[in-house]
Order: structure tokens, then C-alpha cells, then sequence
């Protein structure tokens, strides 16, 4: 897939569900192959940021300019119930219905995407194991491997480390750098310090306002922090 999609630009976000207020204005760059952290407690904003950029929320103020139409969205859990008969292998190959359709077949090509996200996040020998089988590292790295197969320019993770083992972040960690690595724009919400350290920008939200940007170059630059709720390009 052609990854050349262009920046993304959000300005004045304003999110509210119902008369909550949930995102209050912020500014956001997000250039294209990044990877963008979202960093702040619970109720913070992240989640919503998420919501938006991927289309599931509609603002209730503000413009995204530059989102692409193909995007990629790993929540924190899958909604799929445990009892559901569902293979890992079948939930990755899920990622590729946007090109095939809920009914559709899968070509070689689809087949190749789905066995290299399985290799990329060392489940390969869970594919035929059950979703509602596995343990919290497991399943987070199934729906991770989901994600990737999407082969979208913007792929978003909501918590993508909350509660997981540390083989499982250590393989998260290194597929988010293989796919920036191909282009992929990467942005994800975290509390692990470690995770938004090695992101290129880190968005500290607090009460749905940006308190802090932070930038560093890949070759692990200095650090800039930006004023409160300020746009940095």
C-alpha cells in the first residue's frame, strides 16, 4: 500500500459526550511516519483523541485536515465475547476485510499479510488456538498483529501495553518500530513512560487539554517542550 498519505493537522478539537466536555480545543501536528504518544491519566483526553481521529466520535468543534480515508483502530480489548469461537489466526485475518469485504476470500496476498503479522508478534503457534483462550499478553499481541494487517497509513492504539507481560511489550514495542519504519504513522495513547519516551512526539493531555509537547529527533535529538496548548510544527 502507498503509505505517502500527507500530515495531519488537528486544530481546535472539541470532543463532548453528551454535556461532558470531554477534549477542550487542542492543537495537534502529526507528520506523516511518526509516532505520536499521548500521555495522561484516566479521563485525561486520550481515548477520545483516538476516537476522533479514527472517525468513531464526531467533535463537536474543530477541523482534522489530512486524515487518511484507511485507518487502522486497536482498542483496548476486543469486544469479542471469550466465548466466542474465534481463532487468532481468524481475528488477524479480520484486518483484511476492508480490501476483501466481510465475505470476500482471501488471495495470497491477504494469506502473506496475515502470516507475517502472526511472525512479527510471535504468535504464529496460537493461530488456532481461541481468543477467549489466551492471556492478556496474548490476545493484546492478536489484536496488535490485527492492526498491522489492516496495512493502513494510520494505525491507532489505545493502551496498547495496559496490563500485558513484558514479552508482550517487547514485541509490541519492536512491531510499532517496524511499522514506522515502513511509513506507517503511529499514533497511540500510553502510560508507559518507557513507550512514549521512544516516541518521536509526546502529547501530555490533562482534563482534555494538551499541557505539554514534546519532540525529539529519530537519532535521539533533544528534547523541546512547547507551551500549553500550542501548535508545533
Amino acid at each position: 500500500m502507498d503509505k505517502s498519505s500527507p500530515t495531519i493537522d488537528v486544530t481546535g478539537l472539541t470532543c463532548h459526550y453528551g454535556g461532558l466536555l470531554a477534549v477542550d480545543a487542542i492543537d495537534l501536528h502529526i507528520p506523516v511516519g511518526a509516532v505520536i504518544a499521548l500521555v495522561g491519566h484516566n479521563g485525561s483526553g486520550k481515548s477520545t483523541v483516538l476516537m476522533a481521529l479514527a472517525g468513531l466520535l464526531s467533535p463537536s468543534a474543530g477541523a482534522i485536515m489530512g486524515r487518511p480515508a484507511d485507518i487502522a483502530f486497536v482498542p483496548q480489548r476486543s469486544t469479542a465475547p471469550d466465548h466466542l469461537p474465534i481463532t487468532v489466526r481468524q481475528t488477524v485475518e479480520m484486518g483484511r476485510w476492508r480490501r476483501t469485504g466481510l465475505f470476500g476470500r482471501l488471495g495470497a496476498a491477504d494469506r502473506r499479510i496475515v502470516s507475517d503479522c502472526l511472525d512479527r508478534l510471535h504468535i504464529s503457534d496460537l493461530a488456532d488456538r481461541r481468543l477467549g483462550g489466551l492471556s492478556g499478553g496474548q490476545r493484546q499481541r492478536t489484536l496488535v498483529a490485527q492492526g498491522l494487517a489492516q496495512d493502513a497509513p494510520l494505525l491507532l492504539l489505545d493502551e496498547p501495553l495496559a496490563g500485558v507481560d513484558s514479552e508482550a511489550v517487547a514485541l509490541i514495542g519492536r512491531a510499532i518500530d517496524q511499522a514506522r519504519s515502513e511509513g506507517t504513522t503511529i499514533v497511540l495513547a500510553t502510560h508507559d513512560e518507557a513507550q512514549a519516551h521512544s516516541a518521536d512526539r509526546v502529547v501530555r493531555l490533562h482534563r482534555g487539554s494538551v499541557a505539554e509537547v514534546r519532540t525529539r529527533g529519530r537519532e535521539g535529538g533533544s528534547e523541546t517542550p512547547t507551551e500549553h496548548r500550542r501548535l508545533l510544527r
